[in-house]
């Protein structure tokens, strides 16, 4: 039975986007043929067919078999009814359900008419040869269900190229081997286009977008992870780099399937759509809030416009229909408003299983409900002046007064939130940086590693022992097992996550971009300006407009020039150019044009763009093996935005005017960007200080004394007594020693880079001394003696650190980008004339 569209796709399939709903009708799949020339041949030309070349087979043991499974299967059929070869097929009841396994009942009767001896069973494992057989020479053509669910055609793909389409599966096979994808990926695709052939009929080249999008909607209601071979649609990928489709077809199925279109790639929804969400039970107020957002439509984003249908349609008028069953107007009573006002206040609680717990919270954007609910009531009285006929019905009172919105306070406490939340941020930066570039030096080093070793023989790497296993089938990643627990690791998966999470967080803390600009960086991106006084050329990174529809370009510092330089690396193909991939826009909800994205990666066969989420996922987990935590004790959390508002405080906390900060960020209104510092108010700490200084002052002067010669020796003497041999002691005065002068160890100390010899010298001394306790097994001298040397290194760090800022100060370098035969390449103010570094 063969399997249409309307029977195979999954619920809410109607519910598409406009976008994915236009392309499914400019790509419609080939309909399902009742019947076509193959099968309406009598059994004498089938046989004579299928039993000459091509579909002959080399060994002559296995044609007899093939031979003899064919007759045996003819013979089955003929017992049903039917007009042609498919009708028999569908009438004997096999094709109904691939799980149940068909040569039974044809074993069964073909005993039962004497064709089959009951003594033979060697002609049960024959007959899959023979519908193979059948299906590959187009005389029957099975459901797209029924091939998903069968065990019985093992080696349908192999025919198909074979005696089908020889030509057009060389070319698969060849696009297959040069995509650098695993051999069972490979082999699914291939399995799937042979599916397309085996249900609709003729050779690779007819296939067509459609077909594609009927078998991956089938695939995903029988298997909801994309398959039982859990690969996913790589097929049409396949078949699109085959150039079959035409250039106009889209680049991925995701772009038009339901079974992604109700996940993370929703494309734009219509006016109708969004409101007939929430299933009003007024159509007259469904029909005005319809109307209300398409007029809206032209002058907002998609994301503005689906937060006013929220707001309208459920928060507002779903609300009142819950609560007051049978509302049909907009005039609502004093206390129905009220009523309504106090309950926007607040919002139940949700669990992580998504019930509800019946606990109650405050809303954090109730102002911003108010004021969609506002905007709607003076919008209608308005509109009902310039069109009476179509809005003056809906002219009435609005329900929410100016005084309802005190956002003040809201802002208020969003600002304080936010700045407590960057201040927290701040000193944890650094350690997140060194995680994140350890972590990528680390797994390159293991992946290196692995990748010299030969399959059983244990390697060494960033002090882990692991084992290269012995795969079954070749694999372009490269594994790895403990030897001891015998777990595998994905190395190359791991290294690609690492080089990510790394390029993601340098990116977003060097330019403070938003993470949605920060995925839609292009090799475009990279641009040059020549300065016109002096002809020095200075690299830019173009951020092309997201939220505010305004670009900006950004001056690229010598690590940020090195870490673009890094990521070109890593995006280029073997030729040298950065692929074209289309990337999702989740906020307007709809495919970019193909572009040579800087953030990408392999994914089966087929490059894909980084997605907000992903950048998410990098994040977080590099801070979590910080051990870092907050206030509270749980791990500290960090988002993307974080580091724009880490960038500004930064900037503005190092003299940068807060004007050109706002320019930088792309912000309108420079109140936003002096809400994004969150430096303590150094203006108000040091005119606090000068008031006491001015209130001390004005003070009677009898209340100060002159202090005694005793007094002012002890106050020098203090300070005077701090100095010891490795540095400075950095305590208060007139507090005591509490360390008991174990200065190696106080954290108060602050060495002297002129001693680094002496401490050189200490820790080498440490060392023997731990040996010699060790010997010995004084374990408790041991073991103090081990705080000693790390407190030496510590010291010895903070002294190297030092010096390597200072130099870094010192030395001042301009990168510069020029793309020459597809290279970039920087060069430094302090070079030579002439010298330069390649980039990438």
């Amino acid at each position: 039975m063969t399997t249409t569209l309307s029977q195979a796709a999954p619920a809410g399939a109607g519910n598409l986007s406009v976008e994915a709903a236009g392309w499914r009708r400019r790509f419609p799949a080939r309909p399902a043929a009742e019947a076509w020339p193959a099968t309406c041949v009598d059994r004498e030309t089938v046989q004579a067919r299928l039993l000459a070349p091509p579909f002959l087979l080399d060994r002559p043991s296995a044609q007899h078999q093939r031979r003899f499974g064919l007759i045996r299967v003819l013979d089955w059929l003929q017992t049903q009814p039917g007009e042609s070869w498919q009708q028999c097929w569908a009438a004997s009841g096999a094709g109904a359900d691939g799980a149940v396994d068909w040569r039974v009942s044809a074993v069964e009767s073909l005993r039962r008419i004497g064709r089959l001896g009951a003594d033979n069973k060697s002609a049960f494992r024959t007959f899959g040869g023979g519908l193979c057989l059948l299906v590959c020479g187009d005389v029957i053509r099975p459901g797209a269900t029924w091939l998903l669910r069968t065990r019985t055609l093992h080696h349908l793909s192999g025919e198909m190229a074979r005696v089908r389409d020889p030509g057009g599966f060389a070319t698969l096979q060849k696009l297959a081997r040069s995509s650098g994808a695993g051999d069972v990926t490979c082999r699914s695709a291939l399995t799937r286009i042979a599916y397309l052939l085996a249900t609709k009929g003729g050779v690779v080249g007819d296939i067509t977008v459609g077909d594609c999008l009927e078998l991956v909607e089938i695939s995903a209601g029988e298997y909801p992870a994309y398959g039982r071979d859990g690969r996913g649609p790589y097929f049409y990928r396949l078949l699109h780099a085959m150039g079959i489709f035409g250039p106009e077809a889209p680049a991925t199925v995701r772009m038009f399937s339901p079974m992604y279109q109700r996940g993370l790639y929703q494309g734009q929804l219509s006016p109708e759509q969004l409101i007939d969400r929430y299933a009003l039970a007024c159509r007259r107020v469904r029909d005005v809030l319809v109307d209300y957002l398409r007029e809206r439509q032209p002058g907002v984003d998609f994301t503005t416009l689906e937060t006013m249908a929220r707001n309208l349609g459920l928060l507002f008028w779903k609300d009142l229909e819950d609560h007051h069953p049978g509302i049909a107007s907009l005039r609502l009573p004093p206390d129905v408003a009220a009523a309504w006002k106090q309950r926007i206040q607040t919002t139940v609680r949700s669990t992580r299983s998504g019930g509800e717990d019946g606990g109650a919270k405050r809303r954090k954007d109730v102002a911003g409900c108010l004021n969609a609910v506002r905007a709607f009531y003076l919008d209608m009285a308005h509109w009902a002046t310039e069109d009476p006929a179509r809005w003056a019905q809906w002219a009435v009172p609005c329900p929410v007064r100016v005084e309802d919105i005190r956002s003040r306070n809201e802002r208020g406490l969003r600002k304080s939130r936010m700045d407590q939340r960057t201040r927290e941020r701040i000193p944890v930066l650094p350690a997140l940086i060194a995680n994140v570039e350890r972590a990528r030096r680390q797994a390159a080093e293991l992946l290196t590693a692995a990748q010299g070793a030969r399959p059983g023989e244990e390697f060494s790497a960033a002090g882990q022992r692991l084992r290269r296993p012995v795969m079954t089938s070749p694999t372009p990643r490269t594994w790895a097992e403990d030897p001891v627990t015998g777990k595998r690791r994905d190395l190359t998966r791991e290294e690609d996550r690492a080089f990510w999470t790394w390029a993601a967080v340098e990116v977003l803390r060097e330019t403070g971009v938003r993470v949605e600009e920060l995925i839609e960086l292009s090799h475009h991106s990279l641009v040059e300006y020549k300065l016109p006084t002096t002809g020095e050329t200075i690299p830019l990174l173009q951020i092309a407009p997201s939220k505010l529809d305004e670009e900006r370009l950004l001056v690229v510092s010598p690590d940020l020039a090195e870490v673009l330089g890094a990521v070109l690396r890593r995006a280029r193909d073997e030729a040298g150019a950065v692929p074209l991939v289309v990337a999702y826009d989740i906020h307007e909800r709809r495919w970019n044009p193909p572009m040579p994205l800087l953030f990408q990666h392999r994914v089966g066969m087929e490059n894909m763009a980084f997605g907000t989420a992903a950048i998410r996922k990098l994040i977080q987990p590099a801070l979590n093996d910080t051990g870092i935590t907050d206030a509270s004790g749980n791990p500290l959390s960090f988002v993307p935005h974080d580091f724009r508002r880490l960038f500004v405080t930064e900037a503005v906390l190092n003299g940068m005017p807060p004007h050109i900060a706002q320019l930088l960020c792309g912000h309108h209104d420079i109140n936003t960007t002096m809400g994004y510092k969150a430096v303590y108010p150094e203006e108000v700490i040091n005119n606090h200080r000068a008031f006491i200084a001015r209130r001390r002052a004005l003070r009677p002067s009898e209340e100060y004394r002159t202090p005694t010669e005793d007094e002012w020796e002890e106050f020098l003497g203090h300070f005077e007594r701090r100095k010891v041999a490795l540095g400075d002691c950095g305590r208060a005065y007139a507090t005591p020693c509490i360390h008991e002068h174990a200065c190696l160890r106080c954290p108060l100390l602050r060495p002297d880079p002129a001693q680094r010899p002496r401490l050189v010298e200490i820790r080498r001394n440490l060392g023997e001394r731990i040996t010699e306790a060790q010997h010995n097994r004084w374990a408790g001298e041991a073991e103090g003696l081990k705080v000693s040397l790390a407190a030496a290194n510590a010291k010895l760090a903070q002294l190297d650190g030092l010096a390597a800022r200072r130099q870094a100060s010192a030395a001042t370098a301009t990168p510069r980008f020029s793309e020459v035969a597809g290279r970039t390449v920087t060069t430094t103010a302090t070079s030579r004339p002439g010298a330069a570094k390649e980039l990438p």
